[in-house]
C-alpha cells in the first residue's frame, strides 16, 4: 500500500494548497493604504530568501500539496534576476500566478507566455492620471495602462485589483465596471483593510453591498457568478458586458470557512492569515539544514477560524502588531 501524501491542513480540515511568495519589501511605488506615509525599515538583504531558496521552499511547499503559487511583493518585478527564478518555478508543476504594479510588465511578458504563467493580477486604483500621482506618488499611469493593453492582446488572464477608499477612488466605481463593457478582464474591488500604519478607518472604507448597489443604479441587471472553490471574491457580471467584476469583503463579509492560502514573506516568516500577528521562521531552520515538513505542518495547526482571531471590529490593538501590508505581500 502506498503512503498517503502528506498535506498541510489546519486544525479545522481545511487543507492548504495555495501559496502566496512576496519576493522583496521593495517597490517603485508609494501607495498610501500599504505604505507607511514614514517609510518602513527595509529588510537587511543577508535575511532575504535568496532566488535558491525561494525554489528550495517552493518545491517543499509542492510536495505538501500546493499546487498554486502566487508572487508578490513589494513589487515582485524589481526582484534581482526575477526572470530566472520564474523560469524555475515554472518547472515546479504548480499553477503559477504574479500580482504586479505593471511599471515593468512589457519586459516579461513574453517570458510569462512562454512558460505559462497567464494569470495576472494589476494593482490600479484609478483610471485618472492626476489621481494616479496623488495614490502612488509616482507617475507611471501611461506606462501602465499600456501594459495592460498588451496583456490583454497576448491573451493573458488579468484581474485589476481596486482598493476602494471612500473621497478618493470611490466615484469610480462604474467607471471601472464601463471598462469591462469590451475588455474581457475583470475589475476586483477590495474593501479597504486595515495594516499597521496606513491609518485605517472603516469610515474609509466602501463595502460590497453599497457597491452593488452603486452598479446596479447605473448597469441595472447584475448577474451572479459560480465562484471558483477558496475564491476569496464574489464574482458578478454587467449582462451585455466582455468582462466580469468581483468584490473582495474582507471586512463585511468576510471568506475564511474555504480558506486554502498560506503567505511567506520575504524574509522567509510563513503567516497563516494576511491579518496574523505572529509567523513561523522558515528561512533560519532552512539554512541550518532542517527538515522543513513538520516545521510547516505544526505551523498551520496555529491559524485561526477566520482573520487571525478578530472580530467584527478589527481591533487596532491587533493589526497594529502586524506588519505593514508592503512588507507581508499583497
Amino acid at each position: 500500500m502506498t503512503e498517503a501524501k502528506k498535506q498541510i491542513v489546519d486544525n479545522f480540515g481545511r487543507p492548504h494548497t495555495y501559496l502566496r511568495i512576496s519576493l522583496t519589501d521593495r517597490c517603485n511605488l508609494r501607495c498610501f493604504y500599504c505604505m507607511p506615509e514614514d517609510g518602513v525599515e527595509l529588510i537587511e538583504k543577508p535575511n532575504i530568501m535568496s532566488l535558491e531558496e525561494i525554489i528550495e521552499l517552493s518545491r517543499t511547499f509542492r510536495d505538501l500539496g500546493v499546487d498554486t503559487i502566487r508572487l508578490t511583493g513589494g513589487e515582485p518585478l524589481v526582484r534581482k534576476n526575477f526572470g530566472y527564478l520564474v523560469e524555475e518555478l515554472a518547472k515546479l508543476g504548480v499553477t503559477l500566478k504574479i500580482t504586479t504594479n505593471g511599471i515593468t510588465l512589457d519586459k516579461y511578458l513574453e517570458l510569462f507566455q512562454k512558460i505559462g504563467l497567464r494569470k495576472i493580477n494589476l494593482s490600479l486604483d484609478t483610471l485618472d492620471k492626476a489621481k494616479s500621482v496623488f495614490i502612488t506618488k509616482r507617475d507611471y499611469f501611461e506606462r501602465v495602462m499600456r501594459n495592460l493593453e498588451k496583456s490583454l492582446e497576448m491573451d493573458m488572464e488579468v484581474k485589476l485589483n481596486i482598493v476602494l477608499i471612500k473621497g478618493v477612488n470611490d466615484n469610480e466605481i462604474n467607471d471601472f465596471i464601463a471598462f469591462t463593457k469590451h475588455k474581457n478582464l475583470t475589475v476586483k474591488f477590495i474593501e479597504f483593510m486595515p495594516f499597521k500604519g496606513n491609518k485605517w478607518d472603516w469610515s474609509k472604507g466602501v463595502g460590497k453591498q453599497e457597491i452593488l448597489d452603486t452598479i446596479s443604479e447605473q448597469f441595472g441587471t447584475i448577474q451572479e457568478l459560480k465562484n471558483p472553490r477558496h475564491s476569496t471574491s464574489s464574482n458578478f457580471k454587467v449582462d451585455g458586458h466582455t468582462g466580469s467584476f468581483a468584490i473582495v469583503s474582507t471586512i463585511t463579509s468576510p471568506f475564511c470557512e474555504d480558506c486554502n492560502r498560506i503567505r511567506v514573506t520575504a524574509d522567509g516568516k510563513m503567516m497563516n492569515c494576511l491579518f496574523a500577528s505572529s509567523d513561523t521562521d522558515l528561512l533560519t531552520p532552512m539554512r541550518n539544514g532542517e527538515p522543513m515538513n513538520d516545521i510547516i505542518m505544526n505551523a498551520i495547526k496555529t491559524k485561526k477560524y477566520s482573520r487571525d482571531g478578530m472580530d467584527v471590529k478589527m481591533d487596532a490593538d491587533h493589526y497594529e502588531k502586524n506588519r505593514s501590508m508592503i512588507s507581508i505581500g499583497g
